[in-house]
């Protein structure tokens, strides 16, 4: 078994990649207009191999454009051709040496002011739902969500999945807890998110934030670790 310390540094570490990766993908230019959703998700798959060596996703590679933004991670709306005004989002779930990263960021093309705004929100509503975890040691994950969604409508705009946030760990947690309400943040799950696993490891978690815009048809996406 891994000692926690090591945990937390394995996990932070394929975060920092993830990060990397991300910003590579920027860099490159990869999301523009003209490309298929699926073009790009292949690319950014084929970059995490180039640069770090990755082979497999413990999720399905996601990136969503347009009206697609609207739909939570469960939907598979059909490949489409991003376009000159989209926003668009990227959330992946690289294996790093088998430990998780689960990393969505948001990305405006153009200059419409209202998904720049809510592009900026995205962050903001993220730092101020960890604050609330960082300040309520009790915390479950149903008063997490609640919170996230508070916020949410807070800042003007609506929720846009069943749930904020799930466990991460060493590979393959979905596949064991998938179906286990209390690895989710979201109504029912009642236990504190401070506390050990069915192994004694403690559990560490995921915080997303989709946001959503229904009269204007788009949203985003953002998440990374909540509790390191």
């Amino acid at each position: 078994m891994h000692d926690e310390a090591a945990r937390a540094e394995r996990l932070l570490d394929a975060q920092a990649k993830a990060a990397e990766l991300f910003a590579e993908v920027e860099r490159r230019g990869l999301i523009a207009a003209g490309q298929g959703e699926q073009a790009v998700s292949d690319r950014i798959r084929d970059l995490a191999g180039e640069l770090f060596g990755v082979r497999r996703f413990w999720h399905k590679r996601i990136v969503r454009s347009g009206p697609h933004t609207l739909h939570p991670y469960q939907e598979n709306p059909p490949d489409r051709v991003i376009e000159a005004e989209d926003i668009v989002f990227a959330d992946f779930g690289p294996l790093f040496e088998e430990w998780e990263a689960d990393f969505g960021r948001t990305y405006v093309l153009g200059g419409d002011p209202v998904k720049h705004r809510l592009r900026a929100d995205l962050p903001r509503v993220f730092a101020a739902g960890r604050q609330y975890f960082e300040s309520h040691p009790q915390v479950t994950g149903a008063e997490l969500f609640a919170e996230v969604r508070r916020l949410t409508a807070e800042a003007g705009w609506e929720f846009g999945g069943p749930h904020s946030g799930h466990l991460v760990g060493e590979f393959p947690h979905e596949k064991v807890d998938g179906d286990r309400i209390e690895y989710y943040l979201t109504p029912g799950s009642d236990q504190p998110l401070r506390r050990t696993d069915r192994a004694g490891r403690r559990c560490h978690w995921i915080l997303e934030i989709h946001l959503v815009d229904r009269e204007r048809g788009f949203g985003g996406f953002h998440e990374e670790l909540l509790d390191l």
